[in-house]
């Protein structure tokens, strides 16, 4: 059978036709899950109790299954009171003419185990199938053996019956907690609103509050936005206890795990899920209340530029589904919450460098204050093709621009946003320990979307390379075949006649080897250099830092050197920007790039 599939990748879609046999069954998959909910059932303390206390049953001869077999008094008195179940294959056998063993009430009326079959009329020549045949007498066995009829209220149970002794094992958010427990929460609520002023909680004095309701204290804005069913953060009133409560309440009644509670406490729509637009109001108050952040209060301007930056970063870390909504899931495999958690404990902000980093913000807006010449906080595709003075592919940059990690570029014709500008800046500075990266240059690479990366597709991208190569007049030049071998040794992947997948990128440890040599040509070049010196990283580099935090950390030095050598520098009004390693627009149609002249000496390209 032959059925069109839709496969979307990034801003690309591609219908392919893939050959499904009709024998094929599905049944593999469902078994999978259905042992995971049966592991985790077995976990449960009351199921093993249950199991107990069914075991004792079935040693004292109590239990029979699903249904409990009752001896008839009529019954001969060497019969098994308890006989196998119903379900064991020994009691199915088919005989040859209808018959009733001895001690079964109303054999006549009784339906058999198996499908319903009409019943025959007695006649003369067969005996009635209320008494046992006088041609063949019983055997000895069929007195011991019960009648597998029972009956019809005890044969059948509903599914309501069958399921009420099997506990709940799957909660999606979160375990309930006993009463004891919100009794007890709602004790200390009590006791700590007594000791606040007019037993009313404001943004000042709600941190007892927040402890007790064990939340992170930058919850305190939209947890007080709930109470008062209020956007306005400017004009919060002070909360009292009852309203408090009534919210709290609501939170805990369908939300019981960490996770839940904070996205729920979040989300302005109550939903399962986060958006962008769900950490405004948080945010701002860290920026607002923060003591790293008071020298930012006279800056207004640079408020929603940070607020942008934060909430960037937190989608490409924690949304690895790339679906512009934090799950539940999402968020318990984050460190999102733990890192709130030390907002409010950890008085440095640059010392959080996940997420929340000033002097990360300032270097990621630094570089795009640098390229943005028009001041509209937007990137063309020329404008793009300067950072870094051209060392990325013009080639890969054309790929970003047609949707291939954004749905809002589509074409050159549209420009780039700031966060799209963190993405891409995160993704071009940590090409090995961040798998939002790997992802990122992956679907910029796969040109066809089939989910790997064939030889055409890594000849595409080396043609760029070796073009500058020659444009620099190189004097050894290498050759494609030379670098596939290279990084087919280097990535080792599980098909290589097939290609490179996703998934042999992420086993590798040297992804960024892999990316900057078809990517980034200053970078192929300082490998090259390194690999010559008998080593791919810098032995004055600090194996605890990640490679974004070791070039946010560089580049701050050296913003912040050249900030202290200029007399004035404002990223606030318009200004002429004199660098010399920006360098002039580039024809992307003819692939012209210009480059800086490289000093041929001191390199050396086996």
């Amino acid at each position: 059978m032959l059925q069109d599939v839709f496969i979307p990748h990034g801003g690309n879609a591609a219908f392919v036709t893939s050959q499904i046999a009709d024998d094929v069954i599905l049944e593999p998959v469902l078994k999978w899950k259905v042992d995971e909910l049966f592991h985790k059932w077995l976990s449960l303390p009351s199921t093993l109790q249950y199991l107990q206390e069914v075991t004792v049953k079935v040693r004292n001869n109590e239990y029979a299954g699903d249904v409990e077999i009752v001896a008839d008094p009529s019954a001969n008195a060497a019969v098994t009171p308890t006989p196998p179940p119903l379900s064991s294959p020994r009691n199915h056998t088919r005989p040859k003419k209808p018959f009733s063993p001895r001690g079964s009430p109303t054999p006549a009326k009784v339906p058999t185990p198996r499908k319903e079959e009409q019943q025959t009329t007695p006649s003369e020549d067969v005996p009635d199938a209320r008494e046992p045949s006088p041609r063949k007498p019983p055997s000895p066995d069929s007195a011991k053996q019960p009648s597998p009829r029972l009956p019809p209220q005890q044969n059948h149970s509903t599914p309501r019956e069958l399921s009420a002794n099997i506990p709940r094992f799957y909660f999606p958010k979160g375990q309930p907690l006993p009463d004891d427990d919100l009794a007890q929460t709602e004790t200390q609520l009590r006791e700590a609103f007594d000791k606040l002023p007019n037993r009313k909680a404001s943004k000042v004095n709600i941190h007892p509050i927040m402890r007790i309701l064990k939340l992170p204290l930058y919850l305190r804005v939209p947890l007080m936005q709930k109470c008062f069913k209020s956007d306005n953060r400017a004009a919060l009133p002070h909360v009292p206890l009852d309203a408090l409560l009534t919210t709290w309440r609501n939170i805990v009644k369908d939300c019981h795990s960490r996770e839940a509670r904070f996205i729920r406490v979040i989300s302005k729509t109550s939903s399962d899920f986060l958006v962008p637009k769900d950490f405004d109001d948080l945010l701002q108050d860290v920026v607002d209340t923060h003591p790293g952040l008071l020298f930012l209060q006279e800056a207004k301007e640079f408020h929603s530029r940070y607020v942008t930056t934060v909430v960037s970063r937190i989608f490409y870390s924690v949304n690895r589904s790339w679906s512009g909504r934090i799950s539940r899931t999402e968020l318990g495999k984050s460190n999102l919450i733990d890192t709130f958690f030390l907002l409010q404990e950890e008085d440095d902000i640059n010392r959080i460098t996940d997420f929340f980093s000033y002097e990360h913000f300032y270097v990621i807006y630094c570089k795009f204050w640098d390229l943005d010449l028009d001041r509209d906080l937007l990137l063309s595709f020329n404008d793009l093709v300067k950072h870094d003075s051209h060392a990325v592919s013009v080639r890969a940059i054309e790929r970003i621009f047609e949707g291939t990690v954004s749905k809002k570029l589509t074409n050159k014709n549209i420009k780039m946003t700031y966060s799209d500008f963190v993405w891409f800046l995160l993704s071009e500075e940590d090409k090995q320990q961040n798998p939002t990266s790997v992802e990122y240059w992956f679907r910029v690479m796969d040109l066809d979307g089939d989910g790997v990366l064939s030889m055409y597709e890594l000849e595409h991208f080396w043609g760029e390379q070796l073009q500058r190569m020659m444009q620099q007049h190189f004097a050894d030049l290498l050759p494609f075949n030379d670098i596939l071998c290279e990084m087919l040794d280097l990535v080792k992947p599980t098909h290589p006649d097939r290609g490179i997948t996703l998934n042999d990128l992420r086993r590798c440890k040297l992804t960024h080897i892999f990316f900057n040599t078809f990517l980034n040509f200053n970078k192929f070049l300082d490998i090259q250099q390194r690999q010559n010196s008998g080593f791919y990283r810098g032995e004055e580099d600090d194996a605890s830092l990640s490679d974004w935090e070791r070039y946010a950390n560089e580049e701050y030095e050296r913003l912040v050197c050249e900030e202290a050598n200029d007399s004035y520098i404002s990223y606030e009004d318009d200004f002429e920007v004199d660098s010399p390693r920006v360098a002039e627009p580039v024809n992307a149609e003819a692939a012209e790039i210009e480059v800086e002249k490289l000093d041929l000496n001191a390199l050396s390209l086996d």
